[in-house]
């Protein structure tokens, strides 16, 4: 799809560094940006002592409402400066509803952008991803520190193993991999069978790509006992890579909490630009 419409979130305390990668993607690709500016407000006091703690948690909410308000007039000063259509709005809810929160505006745009500094929030960044990416239909892009972010890539990493959340992501980066000038579909230990991949690993998702213009090599790579997430970041480095596109949570959400799995190792160190949809 085309995008045409970024949603970027900033915790009150961050400083501008996700909010100016945003507007440079942006500008990149003419789209509007959408910026919540996102504060968390503590639960009020329940009990024997919530009269005694009353007064500390109001303290407490005025100065974070003091902050978001600071906050939002600084990113509207700062996008008015970047000539590019924008508009900004505030959050404040509780840590438990944030996903929510954070899925209904995504909604509303084409994808969400996770940028290095949230990335970096242990607190905020599993809840802002998931709800963006389970509760929006929306994908989310994955922005890490020392990362080159771009929109019109020239090389792309498809990883690639004919699950739906992959289906799902190509579809949602068809126009970006169109532009490039090479998208390699990388597969790691492909299954051969009818019930996986097919004869012929790769050929299927192969001839959809090039009837849409696409110009794809298919990689068949061995594990070799190498943890896929690795597998998919170390072919990401040889083929220089700009952007990787792949789905997320092939298996339940509490699965990969508990065992593991490559869309959790891809968030834990994402040395490269995602774009991931579920």
């Amino acid at each position: 799809m085309v995008f045409r419409s970024l949603l970027s979130v900033i915790e009150v305390e961050q400083t501008d560094h996700d909010l100016k990668v945003a507007i440079d993607l942006c500008s990149e690709i003419n789209a509007q940006l959408c910026v919540t500016v996102l504060g968390v407000a503590s639960s009020p006091p329940i009990g024997d002592y919530a009269l005694g703690t009353a007064e500390v948690w109001l303290k407490e909410r005025q100065k974070t409402l003091a902050a978001i308000d600071k906050r939002i007039e600084e990113v509207e000063t700062l996008v008015s400066h970047a000539e590019i259509s924008a508009s900004v709005i505030d959050e404040y809810p509780e840590l438990a509803r944030i996903g929510h929160i954070i899925g209904r505006h995504a909604r509303y745009s084409d994808a969400t952008i996770i940028g290095p500094d949230l990335l970096a929030n242990e607190k905020l960044r599993g809840r802002v991803i998931e709800g963006a990416l389970f509760e929006s239909g929306r994908p989310i892009l994955l922005l890490p520190h020392g990362a080159k972010p771009t929109l019109r890539p020239k090389q792309v990493l498809l990883a690639w193993n004919s699950g739906v959340e992959c289906t799902r992501a190509a579809r949602e980066a068809l126009e970006i991999m169109a532009c490039a000038d090479e998208v390699h579909v990388t597969m790691i230990d492909p299954d051969a069978s009818s019930e996986g991949n097919g004869a012929e690993p790769g050929a299927d998702i192969g001839a959809y790509l090039a009837h849409h213009g696409v110009k794809i090599t298919v990689d068949r790579l061995p594990s070799t006992n190498y943890a896929i997430a690795n597998v998919i970041k170390q072919h990401a480095v040889d083929i220089s890579a700009e952007l990787i596109v792949m789905g997320g949570y092939g298996h339940t959400r509490l699965r990969e909490r508990i065992f593991g799995g490559v869309t959790r190792s891809m968030f834990d160190d994402p040395a490269f630009p995602i774009l991931m949809a579920h």
